[in-house]
């Protein structure tokens, strides 16, 4: 059984994509309505059995009726891939949307309470699979996108040291740190050999499972690293001093 935080985009060719491996689905996510219509489509075209779960991981009340609904399912994969970011323009901390507590709750909260709730049972059959989504901006501090990337840089902190803790049980827990894809919450950017759509990059990204403890996804990204590692600290230095002056 594998349960996903929510489908990555509302067309689900990405959950689509996870189903063919042979694996029944969960889906949590907030819009019932949604939900239900990506559930129908992977049962029509996967034949796996799919259950839905409506929650907003923007509040934290929500963890106890996941619980039930999950209780008495062998979850073998867990992928935590919610999240949100305030806003896609550059902002200063304090100029930025007042959602903070939704941002913490739906970008931290979310994969520590729901890795929480899978990971035990995980552990008590020495195997398991944890895919903690987080971003290419968690790598180094990125000014002007202050909560967004701190929150990200949590989730690569959080699944490493859950790694050197649970590998030797048999628990595979990875992070990715992909960089440009294109779904809803980045406005569905206009797609290239950088910019992947979440179909591609779930594809590519099911190759990399067991290639260590965090990886960004897919080659072009993981170029885009080396290149990048190096210009992000002259970006994010010549940001501070921009704006210090």
């Amino acid at each position: 059984m594998l349960v996903l935080s929510r489908p990555l985009v509302p067309h689900f060719p990405d959950t689509a994509q996870l189903a063919r491996q042979g694996l029944n689905v969960v889906l949590i996510s907030r819009t019932l309505g949604k939900l239900q219509a990506i559930a129908l489509e992977i049962e029509r075209t996967t034949g796996r059995s799919v259950k839905i779960i409506q929650a907003d991981f923007t509040k934290d009340d929500i963890y106890e009726d996941i619980k039930e609904e999950l209780k008495g399912l062998e979850i073998g994969i867990l992928v935590n891939n919610v999240g949100m970011i305030p806003s896609l323009l550059p902002s200063h901390f304090l100029n930025t949307p007042d959602e903070i507590q939704s941002l913490v709750h739906c970008n931290i909260t979310s994969v520590v309470k729901m890795t929480q709730l899978i990971l035990k049972h995980m552990e008590a059959r020495r195997k398991g699979l944890v895919l903690n989504i987080s971003s290419g901006v968690a790598l180094f501090p990125w000014p002007l996108y202050s909560m967004y990337s701190a929150s990200k840089a949590f989730v690569c902190t959080f699944s490493k040291a859950l790694q050197a803790e649970y590998k030797a049980k048999g628990i595979i827990i990875q992070v990715l740190t992909p960089y440009a894809v294109s779904t809803p919450m980045t406005k569905n950017l206009n797609t290239s050999l950088i910019t992947k759509t979440a179909d591609e990059f779930v594809k590519e990204s099911l190759n990399y499972v067991t290639f260590g403890d965090e990886t960004c996804g897919c080659l072009a990204h993981e170029i885009l690293v080396i290149d990048n590692f190096s210009l992000s600290k002259r970006v994010s230095t010549g940001v501070q001093e921009a704006l210090a002056g």
